[in-house]
């Protein structure tokens, strides 16, 4: 991984002046004109679940943003450029994007496999970024066209670690792959684990696409946790627990990340250990935005309207990622309105003016209400499908955790919570 992101160091100085030199593709106050919303996330390779979980989110903002008459005469579409979660690969998918795309909007992530290659490039063309990546490096960036609405991962580590200690779980084993994304929770996780009087006894670091990890079970079975915390890829996580539950017979308790919550992991892992077996032991962390609520109902009527654009599309209307990145394109398009630009580079500047609660600001729930209220000459307050947003002066809007558990069918239940008061003591607020 060091030789992959020292490449991308690389590609990044070579490809700086490209990037700097070329046309963005950025919207420069057009009408009539379709601008394009970017998917920029890994749609292959380990984290493949990422892309589909992105394009939920865009198809149906796009959709009601058009329904509403567009933005200042344009109409938007989506576009999925493949990060392959591969930082060599993605600076060089990003150089692309942001060199060929006509009327570039926005920017859909980048995730954390790819984020601390292309940010800066695409800051650089002063493109906004709403970025689905969890790491700490950004948690007070100096990026001006970077975004963020879910918790950054030392955040994600700590809400693990509160919640495995309120159940008592004291002795703890790490089983996390090798990848970028996987390993940002770790830190965190551990510290916060150890301040809560939490002993990690085994980590693992999981080779993916590896056929058996016999010998990381064998240490973990000598090592006696009360608890297994993980993320891996779905390959990766279910042959592991595969082989543990072979070894023992049973299943200890898991308490996994949001990248367990998806479909495809459920369907992988619980095909190897059996649906009812893991449903017994499972439970998984992710940023609370509760299946309710009027911005709720906004996004997931269109959601289930997307048609083709979104296969199966119900699986995605309690995911808070799906929610957030829903949320982004709004914001964009409201921004856009806000500042009556569609030049990135001058809206970009209008993304806190029509999130911010202030006195005097109508809450709106969706585009088609906050542009009513903006044409009507209203000060606006987006209160996105996935909660309250309140932007930091580092670009970051964040909040509390749900802890959910699977049902045999694959859908999630509520089964607690960890709020960011609970937090607060571990990040030293």
């Amino acid at each position: 991984m060091r030789r992959l992101l020292g490449a991308a160091a690389v590609l990044v100085l070579g490809l700086t002046t490209l990037v700097a030199c070329a046309s963005s593709g950025a919207s420069k106050n057009v009408t009539g004109k379709t601008l394009t919303v970017v998917n920029f996330n890994p749609f292959t390779g380990p984290d493949a679940n990422f892309g589909p979980e992105m394009v939920a989110g865009c198809e149906p903002a796009v959709r009601d943003i058009n329904a509403a008459g567009g933005v200042l005469g344009n109409k938007l579409r989506c576009q999925s450029v493949d990060t392959r979660g591969d930082p060599a690969d993605a600076v060089t998918g990003a150089t692309r994007m942001l060199a060929t795309t006509s009327n570039i909007f926005g920017v859909l992530g980048p995730s954390a496999d790819e984020a601390n290659a292309t940010a800066p490039l695409i800051d650089q063309s002063k493109v906004p970024m709403f970025a689905d990546t969890g790491q700490a490096s950004f948690d007070k960036t100096t990026l001006k066209y970077f975004w963020r609405l879910t918790p950054a991962d030392d955040v994600k580590g700590y809400a693990m670690a509160v919640y495995a200690a309120k159940r008592g779980y004291l002795r703890g084993a790490a089983i996390f792959g090798n990848d970028v994304s996987s390993q940002s929770n770790l830190p965190s996780l551990k510290a916060g684990y150890q301040q809560l009087g939490g002993t990690m006894v085994v980590t693992e670091q999981l080779a993916l696409n590896q056929t058996s990890y016999r010998t990381e079970v064998q240490r973990v079975v000598a090592a006696h946790p009360q608890v297994i915390f993980t993320e891996a890829s779905p390959q990766a996580d279910a042959t592991f627990l595969s082989e543990l539950q072979q070894l023992t017979g049973n299943l200890i308790p898991i308490i996994g990340t949001e990248a367990t919550l998806q479909p495809q992991w459920f369907t992988s892992v619980s095909g190897a250990v059996g649906k009812q077996n893991l449903t017994k032991v499972y439970l998984g962390e992710q940023p609370y935005a509760p299946p309710s609520g009027q911005s709720w109902t906004a996004f997931n009527t269109a959601l289930l309207a997307s048609g083709s654009a979104v296969p199966k599309p119900s699986q995605w209307s309690t995911d808070p990622y799906t929610m957030t990145y829903y949320d982004a394109v709004n914001i964009m398009a409201l921004a856009a309105v806000s500042s009556n630009s569609t030049d990135p580079a001058t809206f970009n500047t209008a993304v806190p003016d029509v999130t911010r609660a202030r006195p005097g600001a109508k809450i709106v729930h969706s585009y088609a209400e906050g542009l009513a209220a903006l044409k009507g000459g209203q000060k606006i307050s987006y209160l996105g499908a996935g909660g309250v947003v309140a932007f930091d002066q580092w670009h970051n809007s964040t909040g509390g955790f749900e802890i959910a558990a699977y049902n045999p069918d694959g859908s999630l239940k509520l089964i607690g919570s960890v709020t960011a008061d609970q937090i607060a003591p571990l990040l030293g607020k």
